[in-house]
Formats: C-alpha cells, sequence, structure tokens
C-alpha cells in the first residue's frame, strides 16, 4: 500500500507498506583510509552514486560519534536485487553502505538513525532498516507513523514482471497532488489493513492491496495492470500488489484456501499466455522442509519473520 496519510499529530504525510521478500540483498565493505580527506570516497561499482553519498554521510555520523576527524576509504559494494524494477535495490545498497561504515568504527547504529541517513542519501527510502513487523512508514522522513501488527498473514505470491521487466526511472513519473478526497481513501485503506493484519485476513489484504495498486495506475499506467487483476480474479488470488514505483508485482494467495498447487499452476499459465514473465514465488511464513529441501523449492525463497505456517505447503516449482 502506498499513499498519503494523516500522521500523530494530523498532517499530511507520505507513506507505505512493504511486502517484504527474502533471498535477495546487497552485501557491503567500507575500508577507511585515515590518511585521505573525507572527499576521497571511492565506490565499487562506481555508478552507485547514493550508496556513496550515504556512506559519506555515515562516516561523518561515525567520526562525530568517536570524536575522531572525517576521513575516506573505499566501499565495495556485491548484491543481487535488480535495479530500477521497484525491489529496493537502492535502499538496499543504501543501508548495506551505512552499515559497512558503522562496522569499520566499531558502531552499531540504531535504525532511526539509519533510517535518517538514509533518507538524506536517496531523497526516500523502504523500512528495510526495521525488523519484520508491518508498519505504515514515511518513506521521505524515515519513520514509521504505525506498527500495523507483529506478522503480515500468511501469503503465496506469484511475482511477475510488467513492461518486459524494463527498469522504470521513477525520476521522470509526474507528482500527484492529493486532496483530501485522497487522503480519506487512504486512511480507509489503512483501517482495512490494519483490520487484516490483526485478524489474519490474507482475503482483506488482498482487497487493500488491490485498490491501493489500483489508485497507484494514475501515476504508473502500466498497460498490463488490467490484464493481471483479471487474472487474479480468474485464479481466485486474493489480489494484486504493486512495487511502490517500478515494474514488479504479484499475485496474492491464500495458502489456506483449496487447491493453492492448482490455482498457482493456472496463475502462471495465464500470465505466460499474456506475456507476462513470471519471475518467482515466495511465502511470508516459513515453509516446510520438505518445501525447503526438495525438488518444489526451485523459485521458491524463505520468507522473513518467525512465524509458522498455519499447515506445511507444497508449492510447484517456476
Amino acid at each position: 500500500m502506498q499513499g498519503v496519510f494523516r500522521d500523530a499529530a494530523g498532517q499530511r504525510c507520505a507513506g507505505l507498506v512493504t511486502l517484504p521478500m527474502a533471498g535477495l540483498g546487497s552485501r557491503a565493505t567500507f575500508v577507511r583510509d585515515q590518511n585521505a580527506a573525507a572527499e576521497q570516497l571511492a565506490v565499487l561499482p562506481t555508478d552507485r552514486t547514493k550508496a556513496r553519498r550515504a556512506a559519506a554521510l555515515a562516516v561523518e555520523e561515525c567520526a562525530r560519534q568517536r570524536r575522531e576527524p572525517s576521513c575516506g576509504g573505499v566501499l565495495r559494494l556485491t548484491g543481487d536485487v535488480p535495479v530500477g524494477l521497484g525491489m529496493g535495490s537502492s535502499t538496499s545498497d543504501v543501508i548495506a553502505a551505512i552499515r559497512a561504515v558503522a562496522g569499520s568504527y566499531g558502531l552499531s547504529l540504531g535504525p532511526a538513525t539509519v533510517a535518517r541517513l538514509a533518507v538524506r542519501a536517496e531523497l526516500a527510502c523502504d523500512p528495510l532498516m526495521l525488523d519484520d513487523r508491518p508498519v505504515l512508514f514515511a518513506q521521505r522522513e524515515g519513520r514509521v507513523l504505525e506498527v500495523l501488527g507483529p506478522a503480515l498473514p500468511d501469503l503465496v505470491i506469484v511475482g511477475c514482471a510488467l513492461g518486459g521487466g524494463a527498469p522504470v526511472d521513477t525520476l521522470s513519473l509526474p507528482v500527484r497532488v492529493h486532496d483530501d478526497h485522497d487522503v480519506r481513501a487512504y486512511e480507509r485503506l489503512r483501517t482495512l489493513l490494519r483490520r487484516a493484519v490483526a485478524t489474519g485476513d490474507a482475503v482483506l489484504l488482498g482487497e487493500v492491496a488491490t485498490a491501493s495498486a489500483w489508485r497507484g495506475q494514475q501515476i504508473l499506467c502500466h498497460p498490463e495492470f488490467e490484464t493481471l487483476a483479471e487474472i487474479s480474479r480468474r485464479v481466485g488470488a486474493t489480489g494484486v500488489q504493486m512495487a511502490h514505483s517500478g515494474a514488479v508485482a504479484g499475485l496474492i494467495f491464500d495458502p489456506a484456501a483449496p487447491g493453492l498447487e492448482h490455482r498457482v499452476r493456472t496463475c502462471v499459465r495465464a500470465l505466460d499466455s499474456n506475456g507476462i514473465p513470471a519471475t518467482r514465488i515466495f511465502t511470508t511464513f516459513p515453509t516446510s522442509k520438505e518445501l525447503r529441501n526438495g525438488p518444489a523449492h526451485r523459485g521458491v525463497d524463505r520468507p522473513a519473520g518467525p512465524r509458522t505456517s498455519r499447515r506445511p505447503t507444497r508449492l510447484p516449482s517456476l
């Protein structure tokens, strides 16, 4: 879910709720050079400019806490999060960079500090620095507007890529001005999502995600979105989720509903027949040992989080 909401003081605030997916991420190492000036900070690969800014800000913060002069160094990044698709690749790099710099100083920065530095580095960030609880997060301010509950309902997601998987230049997208009617609509979705999390209601959560996705299409305008929504209805998914900015999407399934495997297989075939490539199947709950270690695990990601599934789930390979 993404939109404009009211904060505790009643002020409008852009916010989002992220769908977590385990299995992908960024790793960073930072080697300080105390003989180099602060501006002599190199990053590899060289195009990770947001991560470089984050590292420079983290050096300034850590040096201040250690009461040492700032210095330069070398930041190295590796990772497997696709770039430009709305999967949080830049935030992943930025947070890895901040934590690597802090580690080089022997420090562990708290989530609030990491969020503050991440927003300064990339203007808006995902709440990847927080724990696994679903939160309504002010991505441009780096603060939590509401903790929605202990965990998302159990979900199975069939991920896919719209637009042929081409990256989306989010900075070129038009900025929509939200009025009071929009804010009231998003606050209603917030109330429903809070209820879905509290009751573990995968159907209600799917309805919220779909409603938010439809509103987001006013800016993103993916030509395949109506087809995706129709496939969702046809195969018995609870709804559709869209990247906050980008081309990745997912169809949401309730693992407790009958015929899960058939529904998922039918979904993958329907996506393929409409020229929408399915990417991966993942869950918001730990899968059974057989699923993790057996042949069905191909293309299936284990989720983060401590929850156990309501029953062992078999998913088709992809």
